[in-house]
C-alpha cells in the first residue's frame, strides 16, 4: 500500500523490502503459534476433557500474551524505518524503496499476527476436537501423540473396523 501511495515501481530494492518484511512477518507468526500452542497444552493438562470453551480461553490467553511484544516489535521497526522514508541524502531514493514495503507491511503483519492467525488456529483445533469426538465419542480429547496405536492402546475407543 505504501509502495503504491509513493508511486514506486517494482524494482530490486522494493523486492528486497518485501523479502525482509516476509521474514519479520513469518517470525512473528511462528512466535504467535508457539504462544497459542503453549496455552492450549497447559489447558489440556489441567482438563480431563478439553472442550471448545477451554480452546477459546487458551486462544485468548495465548494471543493476549503476544500483544505487547508484537506492538513493541512494530514500534521499533517503524521508528527505525520512518526516518529513512523522510531522508533526502545520497542513496535515499534506494533506501526509501526498501523501507516502504516494510512500513506498510508491518501494519498488515500486525493484523495478521493478532487477528488472523488466532482465528485460523481456532478453526484448526475445532476441527481436531470434532474429529476426536467422531472417532471416540466417549473421550473427546485430542490425541497428544501422532501415533494412533498409542491413542487406541486399550481398544475401547478404537474406531469401528470396516469389513
Amino acid at each position: 500500500m505504501v509502495v503504491w501511495m509513493l508511486h514506486y515501481n517494482w524494482s530490486v530494492a522494493v523486492a528486497i523490502g518485501f523479502i525482509a518484511l516476509a521474514g519479520v512477518a513469518t517470525e512473528t507468526g511462528v512466535v504467535m503459534l508457539i504462544y497459542l500452542d503453549h496455552a492450549w497444552e497447559a489447558r489440556m493438562a489441567r482438563s480431563a476433557t478439553p472442550d471448545l470453551r477451554e480452546l477459546y480461553a487458551a486462544i485468548v490467553e495465548g494471543a493476549v500474551e503476544r500483544v505487547r511484544p508484537k506492538m513493541m516489535t512494530v514500534t521499533a521497526i517503524m521508528a527505525g524505518l520512518l526516518p529513512i522514508l523522510w531522508g533526502t541524502e545520497t542513496g535515499a531514493s534506494t533506501m526509501k524503496r526498501i523501507a516502504a514495503p516494510m512500513v506498510g507491511g508491518m501494519i498488515s503483519s500486525t493484523l495478521l499476527t493478532l487477528i488472523v492467525i488466532p482465528a485460523v488456529y481456532s478453526l484448526w483445533k475445532e476441527y481436531q476436537l470434532a474429529r476426536a469426538r467422531a472417532v471416540s465419542p466417549m473421550s473427546a480429547v485430542v490425541p497428544r501423540s501422532t501415533d494412533i496405536k498409542t491413542h487406541f492402546a486399550d481398544n475401547s475407543a478404537a474406531p469401528p473396523r470396516s469389513t
